[in-house]
């Protein structure tokens, strides 16, 4: 693992002209090392996220001065104004060719905090994420909904920005973004794009969806469906005809699936099941874990919507979508332990990695020491081979 930079930081000068050498030195060092992200606060130095793991920089601690002009120094006046009203703000800048950077700033104990998540710029292709052919297969479909969902920092945009590339690439399709702030730049190549930021070119989720089934779309992706009116604007632009991407923040498709329908009131959630059983396509649900010897790797867990499991979502039988999935591998379905054990069993992540991101950790534990005992499971080799 590369060892941390020493990175001189001086002191803030009335115009910040110190401070912006620094920010520069930083996310120059970022993008050198592969940093995931950078955290500015108060009280430490910065720290950089490093292979999922925090590293502290050896350089100064920062105090409340160095943190407002290192905030100051990249911020737009906009998001200036909406952190002192809101207490934070969300955007996105270029730093030159190297990368884009995704911002939050907010406010902490009086104090200015900031976190920059680096967005590559290049944009790697489905096969070299470790994507199944089957969720390939899924975004080329003619309507529908998919979605990608996990945790905070599980990868669920760099996913994303990959299947649109890839879209971009082999289909000539008018495709609208949606999101908050603008990540991935994406060029025209046989597709046409138009990448619409919450806050700068309209207001809300909800608002850009509807507004763009009047643009002709063949593909719209919605940075986040964070609220009840965004979900139900999503699902009725997959039913009329169009390809939606969207995202949660759920770890479990099963628990998608769930989540959505608990996002509207009772008596509307019939109708929901239904509307989801015909509009959804499938679900991917991922997660990030350290690589042995460095870097990171993705897990999926992958539900492709048969006839079957359409009627279990209508019939409010979600209980049974695992189930599903573990019997449904000819389909390109897999379940999230299945993808962890087979990551374990591959030597490229740890037993304490895979467990820790586990959905049942109690099987997949006692599944990992009967390999070791060599004791096989025939169900669980014929399913890791069709996996």
């Amino acid at each position: 693992m590369p060892t941390a930079i020493a990175i001189p930081i001086s002191r803030a000068t009335p115009n910040g002209m110190a401070q912006q050498v620094l920010i520069d030195k930083l996310l120059q060092a970022c993008v050198k090392q592969g940093a995931s992200d950078v955290h500015i606060v108060v009280g430490q130095p910065p720290v950089f996220r490093l292979h999922g793991r925090m590293r502290k920089l050896e350089t100064k601690v920062l105090e409340p001065d160095d943190t407002v002009a290192l905030m100051k120094s990249i911020t737009p006046e906009r998001c200036q104004r909406e952190l002192q009203e809101a207490g934070s703000s969300d955007f996105g800048f270029a730093f030159g060719d190297a990368a884009r950077f995704r911002v939050s700033v907010f406010k902490q104990r009086g104090f200015i905090s900031m976190v920059l998540r680096q967005i590559p710029n290049d944009k790697l292709t489905p096969e070299q994420l470790g994507l199944a052919q089957s969720v390939v297969e899924m975004v080329q479909r003619p309507r529908g909904l998919v979605l990608v969902t996990g945790p905070t920092g599980s990868g669920k945009s760099t996913t994303l920005a990959s299947l649109v590339n890839f879209l971009n690439e082999t289909h000539d399709h008018h495709i609208i973004t949606i999101e908050d702030p603008i990540e991935f730049y994406h060029d025209h190549k046989k597709s046409t794009i138009n990448q619409r930021e919450v806050g700068v070119d309209v207001p809300s989720f909800a608002e850009a969806i509807k507004r763009a089934l009047r643009q002709d779309p063949d593909v719209i992706l919605v940075g986040e469906l964070r609220d009840l009116e965004t979900i139900g604007a999503a699902i009725t632009a997959a039913e009329t005809g169009h390809v939606v991407f969207g995202t949660l923040h759920t770890n479990s498709a099963q628990g998608t699936v769930n989540r959505i329908i608990d996002a509207f009131p009772g008596n509307l959630q019939d109708q929901i099941r239904t509307q989801l059983s015909t509009a959804l396509i499938g679900v991917v649900a991922q997660t990030l874990l350290p690589k042995i010897g460095g870097g990171r790797v993705a897990a999926y867990e992958v539900l492709v919507v048969t006839p079957g499991i359409a009627n279990l979502i209508r019939e409010n039988k979600t209980f049974r979508i695992n189930s599903a999935i573990q019997t449904g591998a000819k389909f390109g379905m897999n379940l999230m332990d299945d993808a962890l054990f087979k990551l374990w069993k591959e030597g490229l992540c740890t037993v304490e990695d895979c467990l820790s991101k586990s959905h049942r950790p109690d099987d997949l534990a006692k599944r990992i020491v009967n390999v070791r005992r060599g004791i096989t499971d025939d169900n669980n080799e014929d399913d890791d081979d069709e996996l």
